[in-house]
C-alpha cells in the first residue's frame, strides 16, 4: 500500500496556478522516499496535471508510478502539461483547498478590475459634467491628506439612509461655522508616524514631541469649539466626546519641551548638567585669554577659537613649543597653529563628561515622553481619526458657504425640482437662474434653440447639480428637489480620436450604445447635440431612435437637439416634453432662460437677417430648407438690396510680350538683357541713342551694342523699386560725391569721367 504526505505553497499566476508538492512515498514498512513533483492547473480549464521532476530509480518508483498509472494520472517530465483529468489529484484535500483559494483569487480579481472599470466611466461622467472642477476646489478647503482623498475618491451615495445622513452633517457644519466661525482644525502632519514610531518602542525627537503637543492643542480647541455648538442643539456637535485632548500629557510636553529641544526645567539634573557645563565653559574661556595675554608676543592674532570641537589660541608656527598645550589644527598657510592650552585641556575633558550625562538625561526624559505618547496610542489614534472626519465634513459646510449653496431634498421617487438653480463655476452676477423640474409622468426633456444659446450649460447645472447633492453636498439652487440615481450617464463634447480611426459621429454612437447598454429606471442621461454629427436626415431618424430606447428604459433624461422632427417627435410621445432656451431678436443674444413645454427654434434666419443677408438669398435658403416662402416679419426683416462687392486685391500676374511687342520695345536703364550671339547676360546702362545702339553692362566692363543684337530678360520694374538710384550701380563714388553737391547748388572743384 502507498500512502501520500503533500505540503502544497500556494503560487498564483494571471493565466497559470502551479503547485509544486513534496510527495511521500511509504510502502509497508520501507524507509519512505521523497520526490519533488509539479501540480498544474490551467486557470480557465478545469484540468489538473501531475508531473514528476526526476524520476527515481528504485522500486518506490516503480509502485509509485504503478499507482498514479493504475488511478488514471499522467505523468513525464518536468514542463509537461496533460489535458487528461486527474482524478488522483481531485482526491488531494490540499489540493482542494487551493482550487478553492484560486476560485477565490480569481473572482477578486474580476470584482477589482470591474471596479476600476466602473472607476474609468465615473471619472470621465465626472470630468464631461465638471465635477472634477469642483472636487478641485472643494479639496482645497480640506486640511488632512485624509479629507483630500476622500474628496478625490468621492462617488454618488447609493444608499438613502447614508446620503441622508451625509446632507445633514453638510447642513450642521454649515450652521455651526456661520454661528461660531471656522474650526479650529489641524493638518496633523506627521502625527500618524510619530504615533507609530512610539508603538514601535522608537523615542521621538524633541521637535516631534513638540508636534503631538501642537496636534493635542488642537484637538483641545476643537472640542471646545464643538462643546460651543451644543447651545444650538446641533447632533455634530456632540462628535467632541469622542476627541480626548490629553491634557495631563500635553501640559508635560509643555513644560518639559519648548523651542524644539528639552528645556532646562525638565528635570533638576538636567538643570545642574547645563549650568555646571556653562561654569566650565567661561572658566575655560578666561584661562584661555590669560594664557593668551601671558604669551602675547607668540600670538598670531588677539581671540581664540573653536577648532574640532576645541577652544584654541592661534600662535606663531615658530613658537609653538614656546606654549604649554596640544597642537589641534593649523592655518591654510602653516603659519599659524591652533593650539589647546593645557589649562583649558583639563577643563575640555569636564564639559565633555557633562555632556555625556546632559545627553543621558535628555534621552530619558525623551524616551519617557515617548512611552506616554505609547500608552495612549489608542486614544491620539482616535482623536486623529475623529479630526479628519470632521476635517472632511466642515469641507463641505466650507463649500456650501462659499457657493451660497442650499440643502437638497431627497427623494426616491424620480423627482427633479431647480429652482434659480445655477452653474456652480460659473460667477453668480453674470449667470442667469434656471428653473427646471421633471418627474410625475415627464421621464425626458428635449431642449431646443440657437446655438450659444446655454443648452448645454442648462443640462449640465441640471446633471451637475444631482451629483452634487448625491455626494452629500449642497446644491446652487434656491431651493431644490433631487431623486437618487443609480447612475450619471452623460454624451456630450466631440469626442473623436485620430489615434482610434474615430471621426465625432463615431465617437458619439459608441457612447450612446455604451450608454443604453448600462442604463436603467433610475438612471440619470445627459445627451449633447442628439444625432449629430452626419447626414441631417439620417442623424434625425437615429436620434429619435435613441430617444426611443431612453424612453423604454424608463430612466431620466436631458438632450439637446436642433432637428425640427425630434421637437415633433416630443410633443406627440408621452413622457418626454419639449423646452426651449430663450432668445431676443433685436438684440440678437440669447437670453439664457430655460422655459419646459415649448419647443424652440434655431433663428439662423432672423440672425442672418439682421446681420444683413439679402431677402433673396433668404428667401432661397427657406425654398430649400421647408419648400416654403419666408414669415412676413422675417420679409420686413430682410434688405432688398443686393450683396455690395467689397474692394479685395487681385493677383497681378505676369505678363507676356507678343514678337510684335518685343521689337517695338524701347528698352530702360536696368533692363536685364540678352546678348546675341553670345547669348550673355548684362544690363542696360545707357538708353538707345539716335543710330538704335544702346549701353550695356558686362560683367568687368561696359559696351555700346545695337538693339537689334539684345532681346529683353526681365525688365526694370521687376527688378529694382520705382525709385531705385541706378548711379549706385553703374557710376563711380567720386562722380556720385560730385553729382551730390552739384545738385546741393554748391561749386565744386572737379570733373565727371564718363568711363567708356
Amino acid at each position: 500500500m502507498i500512502t501520500f504526505s503533500i505540503t502544497i505553497p500556494f503560487v498564483v499566476s494571471v493565466r497559470l496556478v502551479t503547485y509544486t508538492v513534496l510527495i511521500r512515498c511509504v510502502r509497508e514498512k520501507n524507509a519512505s522516499a521523497f520526490y519533488a513533483c509539479e501540480i498544474r492547473r490551467v486557470c480557465h480549464r478545469d484540468v489538473l496535471s501531475f508531473c514528476i521532476g526526476e524520476e527515481p530509480k528504485s522500486g518506490l518508483a516503480r509502485d509509485l508510478g504503478d499507482c498514479l498509472q493504475s488511478r488514471n494520472v499522467p505523468f513525464g517530465t518536468s514542463g509537461d502539461l496533460c489535458a487528461r483529468t486527474v482524478l488522483f489529484c481531485r482526491e488531494i484535500p490540499f489540493l482542494k483547498q487551493m482550487k478553492k483559494r484560486t476560485e477565490t483569487v480569481k473572482s477578486e480579481i474580476k470584482k477589482k478590475n470591474k471596479k476600476q472599470t466602473r472607476s474609468f466611466e465615473m471619472n470621465n461622467t465626472e470630468k464631461q459634467l465638471e465635477f472634477d472642477k469642483v472636487k478641485a476646489v472643494w479639496k482645497e478647503l480640506a486640511l488632512t491628506e485624509y479629507a483630500k482623498n476622500k474628496i478625490a475618491e468621492m462617488r454618488p451615495i447609493l444608499s438613502e439612509n447614508e446620503l441622508s445622513a451625509a446632507i445633514r452633517e453638510t447642513s450642521e457644519s454649515k450652521i455651526l461655522m456661520e454661528k461660531n466661525g471656522f474650526p479650529p482644525l489641524d493638518s496633523l502632519q506627521g502625527l500618524k508616524e510619530w504615533v507609530m514610531i512610539a508603538e514601535k518602542g522608537g523615542c521621538l525627537s524633541a521637535e516631534q514631541l513638540e508636534g503631538v503637543e501642537m496636534a493635542l492643542t488642537a484637538v483641545s480647541r476643537l472640542k471646545k469649539y464643538l462643546e460651543q455648538g451644543k447651545i444650538y442643539e446641533i447632533s455634530l456637535a456632540y462628535y467632541e466626546e469622542n476627541l480626548d485632548p490629553l491634557t495631563k500629557i500635553r501640559d508635560r510636553i509643555r513644560m518639559q519641551i519648548r523651542s524644539g529641544r528639552v528645556d532646562d526645567q525638565a528635570s533638576k539634573l538636567l538643570k545642574t548638567c547645563r549650568n555646571q557645563i556653562e561654569k566650565e565653559e567661561d572658566a575655560m574661556r578666561q584661562k584661555a585669554d590669560r594664557a593668551m595675554r601671558a604669551g602675547k608676543s607668540y600670538m598670531a592674532d588677539s581671540f581664540s577659537t573653536i577648532r574640532n570641537g576645541h577652544l584654541c589660541i592661534p600662535v606663531k608656527k615658530e613658537y609653538k613649543n614656546k606654549v604649554a598645550g596640544i597642537v589641534i589644527d593649523q592655518s591654510s598657510t602653516g603659519n599659524t597653529v591652533f593650539m589647546e592650552p593645557a589649562v583649558v585641556s583639563r577643563h575640555y575633558e569636564e564639559i565633555q563628561l557633562l555632556k555625556i550625562r546632559e545627553e543621558n538625561e535628555e534621552k530619558r526624559i525623551l524616551y519617557e515622553l515617548t512611552a506616554y505618547i505609547h500608552d495612549n496610542a489608542e486614544v491620539i489614534e482616535q482623536n486623529i481619526r475623529m479630526i479628519e472626519k470632521l476635517d472632511f465634513i466642515f469641507s463641505k459646510g466650507k463649500l456650501s458657504l462659499e457657493w451660497d449653496a442650499a440643502e437638497p431634498k431627497i427623494n426616491t421617487e424620480r423627482k427633479i425640482v431647480l429652482e434659480d438653480g445655477r452653474h456652480p463655476l460659473m460667477e453668480r452676477k453674470s449667470c442667469v437662474p434656471l428653473q427646471f423640474s421633471m418627474g410625475e409622468g415627464t421621464r425626458g426633456v428635449v431642449i431646443t434653440g440657437p446655438n450659444t444659446g446655454g443648452k448645454t450649460v442648462a443640462i449640465k447645472t441640471v446633471a451637475l447639480n444631482c451629483m452634487m447633492a448625491q455626494c452629500g453636498l449642497h446644491v446652487t439652487c434656491r431651493r431644490a428637489m433631487i431623486c437618487m440615481n443609480s447612475s450619471f450617464l452623460c454624451d456630450i463634447g466631440d469626442g473623436q480620436n485620430l489615434s482610434e480611426n474615430l471621426s465625432t459621429f463615431s465617437a458619439h454612437i459608441a457612447n450612446v450604445l455604451d450608454i443604453l447598454r448600462r442604463i436603467n429606471g433610475e438612471s440619470l442621461v445627459i445627451m449633447d447635440e442628439l444625432g449629430s454629427g452626419t447626414d441631417p436626415t439620417e442623424g434625425m431618424g437615429i436620434a429619435i431612435a435613441i430617444l426611443e430606447e431612453l424612453k423604454k428604459s424608463g430612466a431620466l433624461f436631458l438632450v439637446t437637439t436642433h432637428y425640427p422632427e425630434v421637437k415633433q417627435y416630443a410633443e406627440h410621445t408621452d413622457g418626454i416634453v419639449n423646452a426651449r432656451m430663450t432668445f431676443d431678436k433685436e438684440s440678437l443674444k440669447p437670453l439664457y432662460q430655460l422655459v419646459i413645454g415649448e419647443a424652440g427654434e434655431s433663428c439662423a434666419f432672423y440672425i442672418a437677417g439682421r446681420m444683413g443677408m439679402p431677402k433673396t438669398m433668404l428667401e432661397t435658403a427657406a425654398k430649400a430648407a421647408y419648400n416654403g416662402t419666408l414669415p412676413e416679419e422675417l420679409k420686413q426683416l430682410c434688405n432688398e438690396e443686393t450683396l455690395k462687392k467689397t474692394h479685395v486685391a487681385k493677383v497681378q500676374k505676369r505678363k507676356t510680350k507678343t514678337a510684335q511687342e518685343s521689337k517695338s520695345y524701347a528698352f530702360r536703364i536696368g533692363d536685364s538683357v540678352m546678348i546675341y550671339p553670345d547669348k550673355k547676360i548684362g544690363i542696360v546702362c545707357q538708353t538707345a541713342n539716335e543710330k538704335g545702339v544702346l549701353r550695356v553692362q558686362m560683367p568687368q566692363k561696359k559696351i555700346w551694342i545695337n538693339q537689334k543684337r539684345v532681346k529683353l530678360q526681365v525688365a526694370a520694374d521687376q527688378l529694382y523699386p520705382e525709385d531705385y538710384d541706378f548711379s549706385i550701380v553703374f557710376d563711380t563714388v567720386e562722380n556720385r560725391k560730385l553729382r551730390h553737391q552739384m545738385d546741393r547748388g554748391k561749386c565744386v572743384d572737379g570733373e565727371i569721367r564718363i568711363v567708356l
